[in-house]
This record gives C-alpha cells, sequence and structure tokens, in this order.
C-alpha cells in the first residue's frame, strides 16, 4: 500500500494522549504514515490540519481530521476490534480520568505553572487511584478479565501520576493499581508503542506507524 493511501498519524512519544490512541491503532491493525511532533516546535502541517495543534491527530486517507485521543481510538476499533476493546469502554471511568485525575495530575505535576499546592492535588489524584484499586480487587483489569479500551485510555495517565514521584508512589496502599501498572508498562503491547522516534520535517522519508 502506497504511502498515499494509509492514513497520517501526528503524535509525540512521551503524550498519554497520543500514547493511547498508539495502543488502539496497534491492535486494531491500522498501519499509519507516522510524523512525530516536537512540542516547541510544532510543523505548519499540523497547524494547517488542526489549529489547536496538540497530538495526537490522524488525517484519514480521504482527508477526515480526528484530532481527539479518544476518537481515535473509536475510529481505529471501529475498522477492527480483534480483541474486543469497545465492549469494555466504560464511558464513565474514562471520563473521570480524563476530567477530575488530569486535573489533579497537572496540579501535582507541575505546580509552578499551575501556581498550585502539589501536595493537595497528589491526594485528589490518590483518591481516584484508590477507587481503580477498589475495582482491581474484583478483577484483573479494569473492563474486566482482560485489557481493554478502559484500560489503555487510562493507564498512560496513571504512568505520569506514578513517575512524578515514584518512592511516594511505590510507598501507597494500591497493590492492584501498582501491579496493573506494571503489567502494562511491561507488555510487548506498550513497547511496541512507544518506538523512539526522531521530529518528522517537510521532505523526510516517510516512517510507518507500527515500524515494520
Amino acid at each position: 500500500m502506497t504511502p498515499e493511501a494509509l492514513p497520517t498519524l501526528y503524535s509525540f512519544r512521551r503524550c498519554p494522549y497520543a500514547m493511547r490512541a498508539r495502543l488502539a491503532l496497534l491492535v486494531s491493525g491500522t498501519t499509519c504514515v507516522l510524523r512525530e511532533v516536537k512540542l516547541s516546535d510544532k510543523p505548519d502541517a499540523l497547524r494547517e490540519v488542526s489549529p489547536k495543534a496538540t497530538v495526537p491527530v490522524v488525517v484519514t486517507a480521504d482527508g477526515k481530521v480526528i484530532d481527539e485521543s479518544l476518537d481515535i481510538m473509536r475510529w481505529a476499533l471501529g475498522r477492527s476490534d480483534p480483541l474486543g476493546w469497545l465492549a469494555s469502554a466504560d464511558d464513565p471511568l474514562i471520563a473521570a480520568n480524563d476530567g477530575p485525575f488530569k486535573h489533579a495530575l497537572d496540579r501535582y505535576k507541575y505546580p509552578n505553572r499551575h501556581d498550585s499546592d502539589p501536595e493537595e492535588h497528589r491526594a485528589e489524584g490518590l483518591t481516584l487511584l484508590q477507587a481503580l484499586e477498589d475495582r482491581l480487587t474484583r478483577q484483573p483489569q479494569l473492563g474486566g478479565e482482560t485489557m481493554g479500551m478502559v484500560d489503555a485510555a487510562t493507564f498512560p495517565f496513571v504512568r505520569q501520576f506514578a513517575h512524578t514521584d515514584r518512592d511516594w508512589f511505590s510507598a501507597q496502599d494500591l497493590p492492584q493499581v501498582q501491579s496493573w501498572l506494571a503489567g502494562h508498562l511491561h507488555s510487548d503491547l506498550f513497547t511496541r508503542a512507544m518506538v523512539k522516534h526522531e521530529p518528522w520535517a517537510q521532505g523526510d522519508p516517510v516512517t510507518l506507524f507500527p515500524a515494520s
């Protein structure tokens, strides 16, 4: 298949929104032309297709622009969902992750940027993680017996929260969350989603995701 017949993915390796989009693209078997973005020097091509210029963005082969990560996940899985991820979407839990938890995470991780008390927002995030802990005591994944969309949509953000102060996170009474997170971080799927690529510039050779 020629590059012109493939969707184009604008991504940034360490962005949790982009991570979850890449996970769904991998599971669905969707190959894309990859344009890795340097956030401090965003390419004009990204701004042209999506004026808000945030990642991830998918431009389909017929020119449709999808610039929300959950929409990219649903689009990819709507094309092919061999593991049944959409059955575990759990919109309320994903909304709690994207709303209150992300709000607390940003103010915990970047207190200077938000003029916030990091300990206060760390405590808010911990309350939400305790709800995940409760669920994971009853089943191995947030969506049930196997990994699904809700797990892929949330664990990149829990990863970011955990990495803000790893010693503190490890000391919390969250054995199920810690085990669940470690399982995803050490999975072959996450390894494939996190392959490093140089930032894209106009005229560069075509790079495909996933890498062949």
